[in-house]
């Protein structure tokens, strides 16, 4: 298990899938996600056989809350190009509909990058959000992204065009991020 300070990150077992799989289908969370189908028992066993035990393109960790051991999310470094070290950020809490909170998602996000640069050697990872998503606005930021870009009106949801919003960190900003954090 990987640990923050509040959260553990730990591989996604076959008894998580049914948890996972309600959240991902709860329409308050689904807007934020690429997925805008409800999944089905069928598409989760199929995107764990390929994701998670397949493991070629990403690394997805369940997020459990250190005090309890309980799951309370799920996260990962997907569509990962291992020729430019780079990948995609992917994070949300499913548990008490929480989404993005300001405790257990910087801590989970923390970890994952800590992994991402440190133990897969990766130069950059970026993360697409909408511009909807305004927790994710902050979460980013804090954890040292770089606001690179918007995509106007990709994203069809809700009945209305949103914009993508493009954010990127590079590995020499983590470690310079993750410095001044110890050195204070």
């Amino acid at each position: 298990m990987l640990r923050g300070t509040h959260t553990g990150l730990r591989a996604i077992a076959r008894a998580d899938l049914e948890t996972l799989r309600g959240w991902r289908n709860r329409p308050s969370l689904r807007r934020f996600f690429r997925e805008h189908r409800e999944i089905s028992p069928e598409m989760q066993e199929r995107w764990y056989e390929a994701e998670v035990l397949g493991a070629q393109r990403s690394r997805m960790f369940a997020i459990e809350e250190l005090d309890t051991g309980r799951l309370i999310g799920a996260c990962g470094l997907v569509w990962i190009d291992w020729v430019n070290r780079n990948a995609d950020f992917s994070i949300y809490l499913g548990a008490d509909d929480l989404y993005v909170d300001q405790r257990l998602a910087p801590d989970a996000g923390r970890v994952l990058l800590d992994y991402g640069f440190g133990e897969l050697a990766l130069h950059r990872v970026w993360a697409e959000i909408y511009a909807i998503d305004t927790a994710k606005q902050a979460l980013l930021p804090a954890l040292g992204f770089v606001a690179e870009g918007r995509q106007r009106e990709s994203h069809f949801t809700e009945g209305a065009w949103t914009d993508g919003l493009l954010y990127g960190l590079l590995a020499r900003e983590h470690a310079a991020a993750r410095a001044r954090a110890s050195a204070s």
